[in-house]
């Protein structure tokens, strides 16, 4: 099959990623030798949960396995803001750091290194948003999209996912069924990523560290004139920004008991 299928989802790829046949063409990043070790490291280590490394087209795109499923994209599924998907999600992303945990990133430039203390051991994929899953029959089974994939604690992680899924921000920007259930939410995924008493008790600085981090990568990319992240970071993105660093500060204390 040549016909090419566009894939919806995604924003500093916007646009650019294609479904071919079984195998998913994407743009070609300068400094991505380190994300094509890890995900042969997965492959080699026998876990299922991401897509295999193929090579590089004639086009100079990489390659990369098509992983069957529905991800979570606009306009957002019921399925997809569920516990049962929010466990999944917990327990996919735990299997995922497990797996990592023996790959060695030292030969490798990574240009998105979790900040310290989160700066590892440890390999964290970055970006853990609604989209980068892939879900069959309501359940996480894979994650896909590794550009940001770098060293990291494996909390820096959770922290992203807990920030994008639970979700932790002012529940006047949450529009669906999730809004006044982010505490409660939180502990879903956290128990069932199986965090322990260190993570939870540095839970609430690496979300408001893991906001601030991102909210830098995605402005860089809209000044760099990255069509997605320009699409993304207009004055609405800059005030909600604003409000979820807010909101954390508030509710600090309620997060962390919200851990147990």
């Amino acid at each position: 099959m040549t016909v090419e299928v566009p894939l919806l989802g995604g924003t500093a790829n916007r646009g650019l990623v294609y479904r071919v046949g079984n195998t998913v063409r994407r743009p070609l990043r300068p400094d991505a030798a380190g994300t094509h070790a890890l995900l042969r490291h997965l492959e080699d280590v026998g876990f299922d949960g991401a897509p295999r490394i193929l090579g590089i087209d004639g086009a100079g795109r990489e390659v990369v396995s098509y992983v069957p499923g529905d991800a979570v994209t606009a306009p957002t599924p019921a399925w997809g803001l569920t516990d049962i998907a929010l466990r999944s999600v917990g327990e996919l992303l735990r299997r995922f750091h497990d797996a990592a945990a023996d790959f060695d990133p030292s030969p490798h430039p990574w240009p998105h290194r979790a900040p310290q203390p989160w700066a590892g051991p440890g390999v964290t994929h970055n970006d853990p948003n609604l989209d980068n899953f892939v879900f069959r029959d309501g359940r996480a089974v894979a994650l896909i999209d590794f550009d940001l994939a770098a060293p990291g604690a494996p909390v820096w992680d959770v922290a992203a996912a807990a920030r994008l899924w639970a979700p932790l921000r002012s529940p006047g920007d949450v529009d669906d069924s999730r809004r006044d259930r982010g505490l409660e939410r939180l502990r879903i995924l956290a128990d069932a990523y199986r965090l322990d008493d260190a993570g939870r008790a540095g839970l609430v600085a690496a979300v408001r560290a893991s906001h601030d981090w991102m909210c830098d990568i995605v402005r860089d990319g809209a000044l760099r004139g990255v069509p997605g992240f320009a699409a993304y970071w207009g004055p609405d993105a800059a005030l909600r920004a604003r409000r979820t660093d807010a909101w954390l500060e508030r509710n600090t204390d309620a997060i962390t008991a919200a851990l147990g």
